[in-house]
């Protein structure tokens, strides 16, 4: 018989909470799992003391060794001057917001994993926090054991790829840290979603990309939109980084997708 689950009241920010049987901890995890999950060093920025104290508990819980701030400017100053693993990040934050936070951290070339929290929950509120730096967005409310397994997935990935910050193929140059595109020494203005495509495909140089891994990687989209918004945004690259030169970098794959060969 599968044990019953007792739904308690909602706490801070409408994140239930949730017991069961041979389950602890703010998470409801098991203990015998819990302990063989990697600790990690984590940030909390949120200005909501009671979420803030919420979340920082249950991960403590976990094992996690956990600072919490309650601004922008002061987790700016933290996730810069400390070695975390994951950074968790409120989007609408005093001082600085989150979303500049997290695009300033990138700009100085810091790639730690940031998930965003936010009562903002649209697909253009999604793919913009994506496309300031984020690796994860979560709507509130939310439960507790889905931001746990979050943040673990967002530690698991390998950060070899993200690390780069310059990548290059052909004589094209896509440096990263001053978000400037060059290719053979003439520099290329690219539109906020161009570079996000051009550093998909540059990541994966030699793999083809197809058409819905592109829609959910840089638009974070995971159905069909029914529009051309891939191809459109190829073509127009296209006509940035290969037309004015002798050789095509972006190859169509028929019936695949896209790739850029080493």
């Amino acid at each position: 018989m599968l044990a019953s689950i007792q739904i308690c009241k909602e706490g801070p920010a409408g994140l239930a909470q949730t017991r069961a049987p041979g389950m602890i901890g703010a998470a409801g995890r098991h203990p015998a799992r819990r302990d063989r999950e990697k600790k990690m060093k984590l940030l909390v920025v949120e200005d909501d003391e009671t979420t803030g104290a919420y979340i920082a508990r249950g991960l403590r819980e976990e094992g996690h060794t956990v600072d919490l701030v309650a601004n922008g400017k002061d987790g700016l100053v933290q996730a810069m001057a400390g070695q975390y693993d994951v950074l968790i990040v409120d989007r609408m934050l005093p001082q600085i917001d989150g979303m500049a936070l997290v695009r300033t951290l990138r700009g100085a070339g810091n790639q730690t994993p940031a998930l965003f929290l936010t009562s903002l929950g649209s697909v253009d509120d999604r793919i913009a926090g994506l496309n300031a730096g984020g690796d994860d967005y979560l709507v509130k409310p939310f439960a507790f054991g889905e931001l746990s397994a979050r943040v673990a997935a967002l530690a698991r990935r390998p950060q070899a790829m993200e690390r780069e910050t310059v990548l290059e193929a052909g004589g094209l140059q896509m440096d990263l840290v001053r978000r400037k595109v060059t290719r053979d020494g003439i520099e290329i203005d690219l539109l906020p979603r161009e570079f996000a495509l051009l550093e998909h495909l540059l990541r994966r140089k030699g793999r083809v990309q197809t058409r819905t891994m592109l829609l959910e990687a840089v638009w974070d989209i995971s159905f069909d939109p029914m529009t051309n918004v891939v191809e459109t945004h190829v073509s127009r690259l296209r006509a940035k980084i290969d037309k004015p030169f002798s050789t095509e970098l972006i190859k169509t794959v028929r019936g695949a997708g896209y790739r850029i060969d080493a």
